[in-house]
Parts: structure tokens; C-alpha cells; sequence
């Protein structure tokens, strides 16, 4: 069957569990039952499984990239795995079980549509099943599948699936997801991976890859609030381009179309947008994640990390933020110490100011005492900023919500932040009355 690859929907998914839980035979079993694999990946595989003595080909075999994790018996860093159906194309991001890989789920899981959390059914919800999930949470992943494994190695029990997701559901009521499934599978076996399984009659609900399929998830993107970071102002000085003066970047969240007021920021000058342009084209309007150049009605002068915004819905700015924070250096993240702030396209000297709280990501309980974050904590930070920032919480703006935060020192990147909501009540910015 002939896919039709541009014009399918993608799905961004996350794959998450401790070390055991069987992640790599499900994703292997996946790329396997969904035909993704070349006839050469299949040789290779059942030359292992020959070599090792093995009666069945080992689906972790086809995802444990690394010889030496393979050796070890451990998957360390963030694989990307990517296949299509008839139906949909994917985005696996598989990243590790271990207590002290947080920052790679972060990384891995930033902007995925849905998690999957593998859960043993011998063993149930245990610390890192809650873990993963409440960095989901944090994460804003809109969709999270507990994918209850090994059914197998209890006898298909209907009584078991039923306990655990009991258990999980009373604690995702501490968690901010929207959409929880629960699915009962044997990765090995292929049961209810694919198609659905006789062995667990019981069981009404889709198969996985019936739900991967089927999932909605084309609300999953912000269309409301407009916002357009600007990367480079484009002046190509060409005889059939004279005037031309276009702002290109990427429409971070919302739809811009021809003939709509809008603001810039920092400095709150209004303008009409003009035209929009893609490669060769016109188009009537752009929205996420779509990049283009806009040109407006005015010469306006803009620079990168300035935002086109509409006028009536405009983000905060402001010099301060409040967010929670994955930190992700051995170097503790340190109150007073400055840093840089990278947020779409702006790039802000910061201040770590307080450190509200540390977050237990195991119990989710507040620590209040502690005036550091350590490597894959994560806590609830204020900073104060070199000069204004415009964003939106990361709860209503994945987009705008997020950024990265550098060592000015060394240039590494130390630690990743979703804004809260400010504590207290902004005001709103002195434009000084720009209009034109």
C-alpha cells in the first residue's frame, strides 16, 4: 500500500518506564507488526537471535542501538524511532527508566503529543511509574497511556489490569492530565499490540495501535493565541524585491491572516499585517507551525526576539517569571547566580532570584528547605530578567511557555523551564501610547 506521507498526521509519542518494563520488545514488536522494518533489519535481528540461541527473535534487539547498553542490559540515551501506518506517521521518542535520566525525558518527551507509560503487571505502579507520568504532567503532554505490559506472566488477569489501573488513577487526581487510557498488552506475544486479543476477552477497549491511530489530536495545537517570534528581518535588496522588508520565523501558536491589527513587541507599536509569504507564494494566513515572512503596512522597526501579536490578545511582559525547572547539569543551579534565558527567538540574561520549592518527583511532595537544584530536580524557580520577556504560561502555550537556560560561563545547556502563572498580578506593559 502506498503511503501518502506528506499529507498524514503526526503523531509525537513518548515511551516511558523503568528498566525492565519491556520498552524496547514493545517498540520493536510495533515497528515489526506495523511492516517498518527493511528485509535487512529482519535478517540481522533473527543472525542475532541465532547467535545467542535464542528460540524467538528479541524485538529489544532492533531498538537497543548500543552495543555496550546492550552489554550492560540498559538503554541510556534518547532514541528516535520513526514509522508510518496507512493511517498515521510516528515519532517514538524512547528514553530511559533510570532514576537519574530525568533530563533525557524531558528532552525526549518536550514535544510530544501522548506518553506512553509502561507498567509491569507483576510489579504495578511503583515510584518510577509515577515519576514518569508527573513529568508528563509537568510537560503538558496532552494524552497518557498506561500501557500495562506482561500480561502474559499473569495469566491475562482481568482482576490484576483492573488493580492497577485503580491504583494509577487515584494518583493521577495529583496530576494535570486531561486524557488517561489504560491498556492491557504482552509485548512478546504480541497481544493486543496491533490487533485486538483473544486472550483477554474481557478487555472492550481498542488495541494500542488501534488507539495510536485514532487518537485526537489536531486539538491538541494552540490556534488562539496569536504569536509570532520573529527570527530575522529579510531585506533581499534584489531589483524585483526593492522594497521589500519581511519578518520571517516560524508562527510559534494561533493564525495570522492578511488584513489582521497587530501589535510588536517589546515596544508596542500597532500596524496591519500586509502580506504573507511562503517560499513562492501568497498565502491568506499562517498558523502553527508554519513558517513564513510578514510583511506589514508600515515600516516598523523590528529586530530578532521581537513578536507579532494580535491586538486584542497580547502575552505578559515583563521582567520577572515564575516556572517550574528540570535542571540538568552536574553543576547545581544556585540562587543569585545569573544565567541565560533562551525563549523562541529571544535570548535574555536572568537572574535566579528564589527558589520557591523543590518538587520529590517520586512523591510529589514539596520540599521548601532546600536553596539548590541538583542534577534531574526539579523545582518551582522566580527569576528576574535583564529586560522584558513576552510570554504565555506553558498550561495555555506549550510555545511560548518554555525555554532553555544557559551558562553564560561555559555555554552549556544547564536546565529547562515551563512558566507558571505569575503568583501575583501583573501589570500591564506602558507601551507609552505607540500608534501609527
Amino acid at each position: 500500500m502506498s503511503l501518502d506521507h506528506d499529507h498524514m498526521e503526526l503523531l509525537r509519542l513518548s515511551t516511558c518506564g523503568s528498566v525492565d518494563d519491556g520498552k524496547s520488545t514493545l517498540i520493536g514488536r510495533i515497528l515489526y507488526d506495523s511492516k517498518s522494518l527493511f528485509d535487512d533489519q529482519l535478517e540481522a535481528l533473527e543472525r542475532v537471535s541465532r547467535l545467542k540461541g535464542d528460540e524467538q527473535v528479541n524485538w529489544a534487539d532492533l531498538t537497543d542501538g548500543l552495543r555496550e547498553e546492550q552489554e550492560q542490559g540498559i538503554t541510556i540515551d534518547v532514541a528516535y524511532r520513526y514509522f508510518a501506518t496507512p493511517r498515521r506517521k510516528f515519532i517514538v521518542a524512547d528514553t530511559p527508566g533510570h532514576v537519574q535520566y530525568t533530563r533525557n525525558m524531558v528532552t525526549g518527551a518536550s514535544t510530544a503529543n501522548l506518553a506512553l507509560v509502561l507498567v509491569d503487571a507483576r510489579n504495578g505502579v511503583i515510584e518510577q511509574t509515577r515519576r514518569h507520568s508527573y513529568i508528563a504532567s509537568l510537560l503538558g503532554i496532552p494524552h497518557l497511556v498506561v500501557c500495562v505490559n506482561k500480561m502474559d506472566l499473569v495469566d491475562y488477569s482481568e482482576a490484576r489490569f483492573e488493580e492497577i489501573r485503580a491504583d494509577f488513577s487515584a494518583f493521577a487526581t495529583k496530576l494535570d492530565i486531561q486524557d488517561i487510557t489504560s491498556i492491557p498488552v504482552s509485548a512478546l506475544h504480541g497481544e493486543h499490540v496491533i490487533e485486538p486479543s483473544d486472550k483477554m476477552p474481557w478487555h472492550s477497549g481498542p488495541s494500542l495501535m488501534e488507539f495510536l491511530e485514532t487518537v485526537h489530536i489536531g486539538s491538541d495545537r494552540n490556534l488562539t493565541e496569536a504569536r509570532f517570534p520573529v527570527q530575522y528581518v529579510i531585506r533581499p535588496r534584489s531589483e524585483s524585491y526593492h522594497d521589500y522588508r519581511g519578518y520571517g520565523g516560524q508562527v510559534a501558536s494561533g493564525v495570522f491572516h492578511v488584513g489582521d491589527e497587530i501589535m510588536v513587541l517589546p515596544t508596542g507599536i500597532r500596524s496591519t499585517i500586509k502580506s504573507i509569504d511562503a517560499f513562492d507564494q501568497r498565502l491568506d494566513a499562517a498558523y502553527a507551525p508554519m513558517s513564513v515572512s510578514i510583511q506589514l503596512e508600515n515600516d516598523v522597526d523590528i529586530s530578532r526576539g521581537g513578536m507579532l501579536v494580535k491586538t486584542d490578545d497580547i502575552p505578559y511582559v515583563t521582567k520577572e517569571l515564575e516556572a517550574k525547572v528540570c535542571w540538568m547539569h552536574e553543576r547545581p543551579m544556585v540562587i543569585g547566580r545569573k544565567y541565560e534565558i533562551k525563549q523562541t527567538t529571544s535570548s535574555i540574561k536572568a537572574m535566579c532570584q528564589e527558589l520557591c520549592y523543590r518538587v520529590d518527583v517520586n512523591t510529589l511532595e514539596e520540599d521548601h528547605e532546600k536553596e539548590y537544584l541538583s542534577l534531574n530536580e526539579v523545582g518551582h524557580v522566580r527569576f528576574k530578567l535583564a529586560k522584558p520577556l513576552m510570554y504565555d504560561s506553558y498550561k495555555r502555550n506549550r510555545a511560548c511557555g518554555a525555554f532553555i537556560i544557559v551558562d553564560e560561563a561555559t555555554n552549556a545547556t544547564v536546565g529547562a523551564g515551563m512558566i507558571a502563572e505569575p503568583s501575583h498580578d501583573i501589570p500591564a506593559p506602558d507601551f507609552e501610547g505607540y500608534v501609527i
